[in-house]
């Protein structure tokens, strides 16, 4: 059988996403393990795949002037084919305009019929002769920031108004800008500075963070098939999500809970905070999640964490009152701050699904403020931007929670240097994606009185 092409793979992967609403980073990653790709085209296929999804609505846009039915008459295959044409040619120089479209002309012969074809065909010669249309067609600037930024309407109305226009922009242009690849260094195998010489050693190129103490921006090269992470030396996440365990800062012998674990990298991190010497509580609901923990753990040669499957809204069934010196709970929500990692999030989300999301932050939190010890420390953390989950969640726990306080002491545990852009509220913290180049992320800590 007839290997596919790389555009024939990344058009099977964007209809799957589209018609299944399948998860596109865990989506390429099975793809690319099944197809047997030249590594060399991984990268490709990769970038194709989120561009595309990432550029959505302005590759519509785009497209709209040069087909004369209109795209949602158009067959969905063909739609993203046309799609990923065009983004290629937009926004890809390696690969030469003629070449893209005599692809996808083969790839529409094969897959429809000669009439499909030479529409693909008059389409994308069409696009390669014209110029482009301007946004600036697109007379109301909130839909006009929505097109040019690809991102659904409702979603810059809501930035809009929680942030004002200027960062709602900057917001939505950073959102299509590819993450930087980020490693946290195990503190209990390796200094910053040996960690670094041992990737130089494996040909990565690594510097230091610019957010967290423990963190390396990697520059050049896979560090998963480096031994630095093969033997636990260190291990992948972003910067901001770094700065969590940070500002529980558990201390040697604690017994600490973290209610929402899964993969386990902020588990791990408290147990390095605490030189492994304590206990790591790690919840989560699927015991498959549950694996991953362990693995990690494992990798990482930690032994203080303990992985857990279960319902982090019962866990007052299996433990006592002030059982835990700190908790952690680092909620389910929107993920409207990782939409770089994650592009199809900004399509599959809707006002609703924020909602939703609120009732279970609620029931987490209210389950387990009774596990706190008197005087211990509570940290909530999100990976989203949006203040209803945020901000308005933090003041619905302390108008509910009485003997609950803001722990103003938490940007003393952070560097110094993240009041700069940051945004430090009492007892909080807001990291917008433009800010340092990493995840949007919220974090709060609080004390028990």
């Amino acid at each position: 059988m007839k290997q596919k092409t790389i555009r024939e793979v990344a058009l099977d992967v964007l209809l799957q996403i589209e018609k299944n609403q399948a998860y596109s980073n865990l989506l390429l990653n099975q793809t690319v393990k099944k197809a047997n790709l030249d590594p060399r085209d991984v990268g490709l296929l990769t970038e194709i795949v989120y561009g595309t999804v990432q550029r959505r609505d302005t590759l519509d846009y785009y497209l709209e002037p040069f087909i004369k039915r209109g795209k949602k008459k158009l067959d969905d295959w063909v739609r993203v084919l046309l799609r990923l044409s065009i983004y290629q040619m937009v926004y890809l120089d390696r690969v030469p305009d003629r070449a893209i479209v005599h692809e996808a002309v083969t790839i529409a012969k094969q897959r429809g019929h000669q009439g499909i074809s030479g529409m693909v065909n008059g389409v994308l010669r069409n696009v390669r002769r014209q110029e482009l249309r301007s946004f600036d067609e697109v007379k109301d600037d909130l839909t006009r920031l929505a097109i040019e930024t690809s991102h659904p309407l409702w979603l810059v109305k809501r930035l809009v108004k929680q942030y004002g226009y200027d960062e709602a922009k900057q917001i939505c242009m950073t959102n299509l800008e590819p993450p930087q690849v980020t490693v946290r260094v195990n503190r209990t195998k390796a200094t910053i500075e040996e960690a670094i010489e041992l990737l130089k050693e494996e040909g990565i190129d690594a510097i230091r963070g610019h957010l967290s103490n423990d963190a390396l921006i990697i520059q050049k090269g896979n560090v998963t098939h480096t031994n630095a992470f093969q033997d636990g030396v260190i291990t992948i996440q972003d910067e901001s999500s770094m700065l969590v365990a940070r500002a529980l800062s558990p201390k040697e012998g604690m017994n600490v809970l973290d209610c929402c674990a899964a993969p386990g990298g902020k588990s791990t991190h408290l147990a390095e905070q605490m030189n492994d010497q304590g206990r790591v509580v790690a919840l989560d609901l699927h015991d498959h999640k549950v694996n991953l923990i362990n693995q990690l753990s494992k990798r990482l040669e930690l032994k203080s964490v303990e992985g857990r499957a279960m319902d982090a809204r019962l866990a007052s069934q299996s433990f006592e009152k002030a059982t835990f010196d700190a908790i952690l709970v680092d909620a389910p929500c929107s993920g409207l701050g990782v939409i770089r990692r994650k592009p199809d999030i900004k399509w599959t989300k809707s006002v609703k699904d924020i909602e939703g999301i609120q009732k279970i932050q609620k029931e987490i939190l209210t389950a387990v403020v009774p596990l706190l010890k008197t005087g211990g420390r509570f940290v909530y953390s999100t990976c989203t931007i949006d203040r209803t989950e945020n901000e308005e969640m933090v003041q619905w726990f302390l108008e509910n929670n009485k003997d609950f306080e803001l722990d103003v002491s938490l940007n003393e545990r952070l560097p110094q240097h993240i009041s700069e852009k940051a945004v430090f509220g009492e007892g909080s913290l807001t990291i917008l994606p433009h800010h340092f180049n990493t995840d949007g992320f919220f974090i709060t800590a609080l004390i028990k009185r």
